[in-house]
């Protein structure tokens, strides 16, 4: 018996190959919604991103967090975050009647000195002003100090003024001026002469 394909014999191969060509159809239209629902849930497992935009610091922001970090850095003797705020040509005016210390080599040379002396170093800072001009700024804050000192408790005020310069978009300190706030000295019995407090040369 002939058909359009042909003979019987002759037209099975075909109708097997398109028979199996509608399977394939099928086993693809039925595994699309499954990958799909697969897919979904993938998204709906992955954590939605919180965090937002980032918005930018202005500058007055960028030197307050730069101070932050520098006056962290000196009580912990972290040299390197120490060293991100300075210029290498800093010039730092102390609390010490002594002449100023000019280089970035020189600073950590006295600050190393310094550090030696001193435990469990408390800073505190309040009232800062900074006044941003271009790539040039200052700021001046009050601190209050509190440590051991030679082995002995120690704390001492004053106040700091920063020149800063903005350099590949980084503020840094090329200027440093530290001075310290006179003391009561503290009562003694009648007849007897105080002793002198030591007090320790002030950071930024």
């Amino acid at each position: 018996m002939k058909n359009r394909f042909g003979s019987g014999f002759a037209g099975k191969p075909l109708r097997t190959i398109l028979l199996l060509l509608i399977t394939v159809a099928l086993l693809l239209s039925s595994a699309s919604p499954a990958a799909a629902q697969k897919e979904k849930k993938k998204k709906k497992d992955a954590p939605a991103d919180t965090s937002g935009p980032i918005i930018p610091m202005t500058d007055e922001q960028q030197i307050d967090y730069m101070i932050a970090e520098m006056l962290g850095a000196w009580q912990l003797g972290d040299i390197e975050r120490l060293h991100r705020a300075y210029a290498d040509e800093v010039v730092v005016v102390s609390g010490a009647y002594a002449p100023p210390v000019i280089g970035w080599n020189s600073y950590l040379a006295s600050y190393q000195q310094q550090k030696a002396r001193m435990q469990q170093v408390r800073m505190d800072r309040m009232n800062t002003y900074i006044k941003v001009d271009g790539n040039v700024a200052w700021a001046c804050y009050q601190w209050d100090f509190s440590g051991t000192v030679d082995g002995q408790p120690s704390a001492a005020q004053g106040q700091t003024t920063l020149v800063l310069e903005k350099r590949n978009n980084h503020w840094v300190i090329v200027h440093n001026h530290t001075s310290l706030v006179p003391s009561a000295p503290p009562a003694s019995p009648a007849g007897t002469q105080p002793s002198p407090q030591p007090q320790p040369n002030k950071p930024s």
